[in-house]
C-alpha cells in the first residue's frame, strides 16, 4: 500500500499598500514563480485605506481580493505572509502586530521613522524568529546581480583590504520649488526626507559590499525649499532635502555618503566607488547590469578599468533569466528579493537583510540626525554584541 505525502500548503499573501511600492512588490509577487523555484502561494489580498482604489489596484496587480483593515487580516487564518509597503510611519505597529499574530513579514526600507521603533520591530522579529517565523527589510538594490558580485569579489579579496567607499544617491523630483507638499515632506509621517528615503539604501550597500559595520559618524542636512504649495496654501517642510555623512567602519574604512532630492538633472543616480590596495570597483545603477573594476595587482602598463557585463548565467540570480547578455532591469531586484524571502521560509534559514540589520542602518541614520542637528564633528555607535551579520540568500 502506498503513501502518499500531503502536498505542502499554498501560502496566502497579504500585501498592506498599492502605490509605487506596492505597484513594484505586486510586479514581483505576480512574475516570481515564473522565473524561479519557489512555494507555492497566493496572492491573497492587497489592503488600503480608499476602499475605491485598492480595489481597483487589486484587480490590476493579481491580487484575489482588496480590503481596508490590515487588523482583520491579519486576523484571518489563510494568510501566512504580510508584505508591507505602506508608509514608514505605519512600519511598526503593522510589522510587530503582524509578528505576534505568527505571519512571516517583509517589510520596506527604511526599517521605521524612528530608532525606538526599529528597536521595537527588532524584538518583535527575534522573538517571533524562535516560532519559526521569517521577517526580512526591503534594502532591494543588495538584489541587483552586479552589486551581489561586487560583494563576492570584495568577499574574495580581488579589492585587497579597502581603504574608501563613495556612495552618491541623487534624485531631482522636488528640484522644483513649486513641487507640492506630500507626505514624504512631513517629519511625522516620513520620520525624515532624504536621509531615510535614499541615504538608508546607500548605508545599507556601504556595509552590505564591505561586510562591515560603521563605529563612527559626522553628518548635515539640509532643506533647500522650507515651504511647498498644499491644500491650505503654503506648508513648512519639516524634513531635509539633502544629506551628507562620513562613515567610519569597524575594518579602518571610511566612507563618505551624499544624497539629495534636489540634484537638478539627475533622475535615479545611485554611485558606487570602493576603493582596495589591490583594485577599484565601479558602479552606476543608470547602467545597473555593469561593474567597472580594475586589477591593480596587473603589471602597470596592463591596468585599466574594464568592464564587465553582468548577465552570464553563473552571475547572482542570472540562470533563471534571459540568455546571457540579455540585460534586465530595477524591477527585476524585487524579484529576487520575493524569491529569496520565499526560500528562507522553505529552508528555515535566516533572510538578509534581518531586522537587525535594518536597525544597524536606523542607527547610522538617527546619528546623522544627531551630529547635524548638534553640529557635532562625529557620534559614536556602540556595536551590538548579541547579532552577527546574516549571510545573504543568495550566493554566486
Amino acid at each position: 500500500m502506498s503513501h502518499q505525502s500531503t502536498p505542502p500548503k499554498t501560502l496566502g499573501v497579504a500585501m498592506i499598500g498599492y502605490a509605487f511600492m506596492g505597484k513594484a512588490h505586486s510586479n514581483a509577487w505576480r512574475n516570481v514563480a515564473s522565473f524561479f523555484d519557489v512555494l507555492a502561494f497566493e496572492q491573497k489580498v492587497l489592503v488600503g485605506r480608499d476602499a475605491g482604489q485598492v480595489a481597483a489596484a487589486a484587480a490590476k496587480y493579481g491580487w484575489s481580493e482588496s480590503a481596508t483593515d490590515w487588523r482583520s487580516v491579519l486576523e484571518r487564518d489563510d494568510i501566512d505572509i504580510v508584505d508591507i509597503c505602506a508608509p514608514g510611519w505605519m512600519h511598526a505597529e503593522i510589522a510587530v502586530a503582524a509578528l505576534e499574530a505568527g505571519k512571516h513579514v517583509l517589510v520596506e526600507k527604511p526599517l521605521a521613522n524612528t530608532l525606538a521603533e526599529a528597536e521595537a520591530m527588532t524584538e518583535a522579529a527575534r522573538a517571533s524568529r524562535a516560532r519559526g517565523v521569517q521577517s526580512m527589510v526591503g534594502f532591494n538594490y543588495r538584489r541587483v546581480p552586479a552589486l551581489a558580485l561586487a560583494r563576492e569579489l570584495i568577499a574574495a579579496g580581488r579589492l585587497g583590504s579597502v581603504r574608501q567607499v563613495r556612495a552618491a544617491y541623487l534624485q531631482d523630483w522636488l528640484s522644483d520649488p513649486a513641487s507640492p507638499m506630500s507626505w514624504r515632506l512631513n517629519k511625522e509621517t516620513a520620520g525624515s526626507g532624504a536621509l531615510g528615503d535614499i541615504a538608508s539604501h546607500a548605508i545599507d550597500q556601504v556595509m552590505f559590499l564591505l561586510g562591515d559595520s560603521v563605529t563612527e559618524v559626522s553628518g548635515r542636512l539640509h532643506t533647500f525649499t522650507t515651504r511647498r504649495p498644499g491644500p491650505s496654501g503654503l506648508e513648512e517642510v519639516t524634513v531635509d532635502d539633502a544629506a551628507w555623512a562620513t562613515l567610519s567602519l569597524a575594518s579602518g574604512a571610511i566612507a563618505s555618503v551624499e544624497v539629495s532630492r534636489v540634484a537638478t538633472g539627475q533622475k535615479n543616480s545611485l554611485k558606487l566607488e570602493i576603493y582596495g590596495d589591490k583594485g577599484t570597483i565601479l558602479f552606476d545603477l543608470e547602467n545597473l547590469n555593469e561593474l567597472g573594476f580594475l586589477d591593480a595587482t596587473a603589471p602597470v602598463r596592463e591596468q585599466g578599468f574594464r568592464r564587465i557585463l553582468v548577465t552570464e548565467p553563473d552571475h547572482p540570480y542570472l540562470d533563471s533569466w534571459w540568455p546571457q547578455g540579455h540585460i534586465i532591469g530595477w524591477e527585476h531586484t524585487f524579484t529576487h528579493q520575493i524569491r529569496d524571502f520565499l526560500t528562507a521560509i522553505s529552508t528555515g534559514d535566516a533572510p538578509s537583510p534581518s531586522f537587525e540589520e535594518g536597525l544597524a542602518v536606523q542607527r547610522v541614520l538617527a546619528a546623522v540626525e544627531e551630529s547635524a542637528a548638534a553640529k557635532s564633528a562625529s557620534i559614536q555607535l556602540v556595536q551590538p554584541t548579541d547579532a552577527a551579520a546574516a549571510t545573504p540568500t543568495e550566493g554566486a
